[in-house]
């Protein structure tokens, strides 16, 4: 079963399964009739709907918990019912009806510190603060899931970034959106380096990471994070997935997926700008100055009276200016992960997809 299968991530695992013949039951929102025409049970049902998450998992061998709440404001609240309780209802079905795996999507922001991420790996501390109730639900859900390893029911976590590719509904398209009407700027020095991954190699990694739940583990403790660390440190956490763990063993771990390729951000967008006939963003604000109009924002549309998304908050803010690119050492070691589809590759794809639409 796959939540949130008819999601930009969640379909691309779907097909994939789909092309190994396997039975697939899709968890979403609405119904996807192109799907159910090619044999996918669809179950209708909302992540707080606890008592239908759990029902829906008889049956099921493993579960893909892609379906979140990701926007990057909102109530608490709403981020607590969907991504926590959620997660957690889909836990207990799992137990109750005898699910033998579950691969969770979570995201590389569970390590949000406010701070440059260069090279960071697993070793870090799971967030307890930050501006966002994403990062902060998804890093709840995330040790949820982690802790939830047994014998009887696998777990893993992993945490891709900035997932993009064609399709995308959200990330490039809300970039283009705002370099069109002028309301882009450059935050910081502009020389910030960050990772992206191709929707197509974290479906592979959705797939791999299954696939290594099924192993044997090999006795023999080994630290999880081998690479070069990060410019956050800190003597590591009681996290679950930040636990040495037995070589070869997944179960109960959180892994980083991403291209494996950092580029400076603003350099990467204004070339794709410059790819769709758009002008590059040449104006900058200081991430002081940014932060700024972002805590306004975030005042400003507490009171209800503004509707949709506010255009700055303090989150974006830093993420926009930050360094924040990881080690997927522990990923190739442990699952096998390569990614496919390069930084390059995968651009020349976009392009075209977008050129199309």
């Amino acid at each position: 079963m796959v939540t949130g299968g008819t999601g930009f991530l969640g379909r691309r695992i779907v097909e994939r399964l789909l092309a190994q013949g396997r039975p697939v039951s899709v968890l979403a929102r609405r119904r996807a009739p192109d799907l159910e025409a090619r044999g996918v049970r669809c179950i209708t049902a909302d992540l707080a709907e606890a008592g239908a998450l759990a029902a829906a998992c008889a049956g099921i061998e493993t579960v893909f918990h892609t379906a979140a709440k990701v926007e990057m404001w909102g109530r608490r609240a709403d981020f607590m019912r969907v991504n926590v309780l959620g997660t957690r209802a889909l836990l207990e079905g799992c137990r109750v009806h005898g699910v033998r795996r579950f691969v969770h999507t979570s995201t590389a922001s569970v390590v949000y510190h406010g701070r440059d991420l260069a090279g960071a790996d697993e070793s870090l501390p799971l967030a307890k603060r930050c501006p966002s109730p994403y990062p902060l639900t998804k890093a709840m859900a995330e040790r949820e899931v982690c802790a939830a390893n047994s014998p009887g029911l696998r777990t893993a976590a992993l945490r891709p970034h900035l997932i993009w590719g064609a399709g995308d509904p959200h990330l490039v398209p809300e970039v283009i959106a705002r370099a069109r009407a002028g309301r882009l700027r450059v935050v910081g020095s502009g020389r910030n380096r960050v990772d992206l991954v191709h929707v197509e190699n974290v479906a592979d990694a959705h797939l791999l990471a299954e696939e290594a739940l099924d192993r044997i583990p090999v006795a023999g403790p080994g630290p999880q994070g081998t690479g070069p660390g990060s410019r956050v440190q800190g003597p590591g956490s009681q996290d679950p997935a930040s636990r040495p763990q037995d070589s070869g063993d997944v179960g109960g771990r959180a892994y980083f997926i991403t291209n494996g390729e950092p580029v400076v951000l603003w350099e990467w967008i204004n070339a794709l700008l410059r790819e769709l006939g758009l002008p590059p963003v040449t104006r900058h604000v200081s991430v002081g100055a940014a932060a700024t109009v972002g805590a306004a924002c975030e005042l400003l549309w507490r009171t209800g009276l503004l509707r949709g998304d506010p255009p700055m908050t303090r989150f974006i803010a830093r993420e926009l200016a930050m360094d924040h690119w990881f080690d997927i050492t522990a990923a190739r070691r442990d699952l096998g992960y390569a990614p496919r589809v390069s930084m390059a590759e995968g651009t020349t794809g976009l392009v075209a997809f977008l050129r199309k639409a």
